[in-house]
């Protein structure tokens, strides 16, 4: 049987190409899934010495959009082993006071409700792998304890997401599905901000690490969120399975951190 595979929503954004190294870097086969097909291809040339990578160009932004997607992942060869929830909008400065009503309905239009078209039609597709439950995991941004001073909207949003993440964790159990949520409670460094990222923002790929962290591991398992960790940011001292088993292998690794 083919080894499960993880797919990635969001895959050629700024944290979820970090999702993708991670989960390459770990061993496991990478479903990757996003809107730009160029975008997808130039994710595809960073990783071309990766056998186990996968584009799939698609969308989550709607019940008909999610539901096409789905569809051509349950036809997929491989078993899915998680989903990992990446999507996420530009966040556009401004007070909530300065701008009209329908401004904040688009934003939540976008953020927050291709989050719930997704679930609804991916959690299905997730059974469980020998004694472990199905892995859904929403990484949720900063300002969901306390407004972040000009981002109103995005403030707004973001929370929602979080709500609708502890919601999800309920609706999820019944289907045999572990549904998280990974709070990062600071902005994600990137090379696009880079000139004014501030010391202790994490990189997508500590990003990545972390979700790879949860995947591997039994601890937290009945938290809806789990907040970002620094030593989680390490490099994986173990890789994914690269069968059904939810257990981890260790293989022997070499001084520059691959398998010897």
């Amino acid at each position: 049987m083919l080894a499960p595979e993880v797919l990635v929503l969001g895959a050629s954004g700024k944290v979820g190409s970090g999702i993708v190294a991670a989960l390459l870097e770990a061993g496991s086969p990478v479903l990757a899934v996003g809107r730009d097909r160029r975008r997808l291809e130039r994710l595809a040339e960073e990783h071309a010495d990766e056998p186990g990578l996968v584009l799939l160009p698609g969308s989550v932004a709607n019940d008909r959009q999610a539901a096409r997607l789905a569809a051509q992942v349950a036809e997929r060869p491989r078993p899915l082993r998680a989903v990992v929830d990446a999507v996420g909008g530009a966040h556009r400065s401004g007070r909530l006071l300065d701008g009209p009503v329908s401004s904040l309905r688009r934003m939540l239009d976008d953020d927050v409700l291709p989050h719930l078209a997704a679930a609804r039609h991916l959690l299905p597709l997730l059974g469980r792998h020998g004694d472990a439950p199905g892995r859904y995991i929403l990484i949720g941004g900063p300002q969901t304890e306390c407004g972040w001073s000009g981002y109103g909207q995005a403030s707004v949003t973001v929370a929602a997401s979080r709500m609708l993440a502890k919601v999800l964790h309920e609706e999820a159990q019944p289907l045999g599905v572990r549904l998280q949520l990974l709070a990062i409670d600071s902005p994600v460094w990137t090379v696009d901000n880079a000139a004014h990222a501030c010391t202790g923002w994490p990189s997508a790929l500590a990003v990545g690490r972390n979700v790879v962290a949860m995947l591997a591991s039994h601890a937290e398992r009945g938290r809806c969120v789990v907040a970002f960790s620094p030593p989680h940011a390490a490099p994986p001292h173990r890789l994914l399975a690269g069968d059904i088993a939810p257990s981890l292998v260790a293989p022997p690794l070499s001084g520059d951190g691959r398998p010897a």
